[in-house]
């Protein structure tokens, strides 16, 4: 693939880590950072690499948004007790993927304000987070199979369990992330289509010609045993449906159904038309149609203004709802999915 202006710049981002080399590494990327109190500082932002052999090459991320700590958590145990012996191939391990954000417990990096998935391809001379995009997409999925990105809905969203797919340009594309997808296991499928969004991991991945899914685990801030158990089992599975892991029956001895929605337009999102105190009048996992109240919006500084009312625009599953009370014009309350085949 004809690499585009964006990444062809070689990454400032070094490594002590040998991605060719067979065993368990550990270590950093290291990412320069000059500032007032480390003039010759850089960033470090953990990761590991299994290799054994030839076989899949698989990147797994989390901490793309640094306040969404289920596939931290994930990622972290996976780092701990998977060992060269148990797979085939190359998997690589970056669990705070932008780590100012993670650090901080933050959606955005504290440094720059950046959103690390809305930043690729990134940049090889931006500030951290670009730079960060850069050398994910330019270094790491440049010689990578395969993609997992573990999101959740963080502070401000909750999300049913959900696996996410990116609609392929053909059908045999989407197919393969749709098998993907079903392999995971969440109870919730949600598939973007195509074109949606070019500044993602997703996006980047399909740049590089790498087969990827993305999840959304729950969220508020916070880890559930549930949550994470569906987030740990979907790893493996995934491992095991395209060879990483040796041994794969034990994993996929069990078939998971997933209801695979999506959504067509903005009209499947809620969002609030007023600054107040929204009052959800649906829950996570209701079943909506078209016109339904779905919040009321009130206003505590003149309570005795009537609440405003909004209402869904479309019919569909409640798969993810906002978490903090207080909200303003233009934050999202709701989304919805909409029941629909690849075929």
């Amino acid at each position: 693939m004809t690499a585009n202006t964006a990444t062809a710049r070689p990454s400032r981002i070094s490594t002590t880590i040998d991605f060719t080399k067979d065993g368990k590494q550990t270590g950093f990327l290291r990412l320069p950072h000059s500032v007032h109190r480390s003039a010759y500082g850089w960033l470090p932002i953990p990761v590991v690499c299994i290799r054994n052999g030839d076989g899949p090459r698989v990147l797994l991320l989390s901490g793309n948004h640094g306040d969404e700590y289920e596939g931290q958590v994930t990622l972290c145990d996976l780092a701990r007790t998977l060992q060269p012996e148990d797979i085939t191939g190359r998997i690589i391990i970056l669990p705070m993927a932008n780590y100012p954000a993670a650090h901080a417990g933050l959606r955005t990096s504290p440094i720059d304000e950046g959103n690390l998935n809305r930043s690729f391809p990134g940049n090889a001379d931006g500030t951290p987070t670009p730079i960060i995009a850069h050398y994910i997409e330019s270094v790491l999925l440049a010689d990578c199979d395969y993609m997992v990105d573990l999101h959740s809905g963080g502070s401000s969203l909750h999300y049913l369990p959900t696996v996410v797919g990116r609609q392929g340009r053909t059908p045999e594309e989407s197919h393969k992330v749709y098998d993907l997808m079903k392999v995971f296991g969440a109870p919730i499928g949600f598939m973007f289509p195509p074109g949606t969004e070019d500044r993602t991991s997703t996006a980047a991945a399909a740049r590089q010609g790498v087969i990827s899914i993305l999840t959304e685990m729950g969220g508020s801030g916070t880890v559930t045993p549930d949550i994470l158990k569906i987030a740990k089992r979907g790893v493996r599975r995934v491992l095991a449906h395209i060879g990483s892991l040796k041994n794969p029956a034990r994993e996929l001895s069990e078939e998971l159904p997933v209801r695979l929605t999506r959504a067509p337009s903005q009209a499947w999102f809620v969002y609030a038309t007023e600054d107040g105190l929204w009052e959800p009048l649906v829950d996570l996992g209701d079943e909506v149609v078209k016109g339904q109240p779905a919040a009321l919006i009130h206003f505590p500084e003149t309570p005795w203004r009537e609440p405003a009312e909004v209402c869904f625009e479309e019919s569909g599953v409640v798969v993810c709802k906002r978490i903090p009370g207080r909200t303003e014009r233009g934050d999202c309350l709701f989304h919805l999915g909409s029941d629909f085949s690849i075929d």
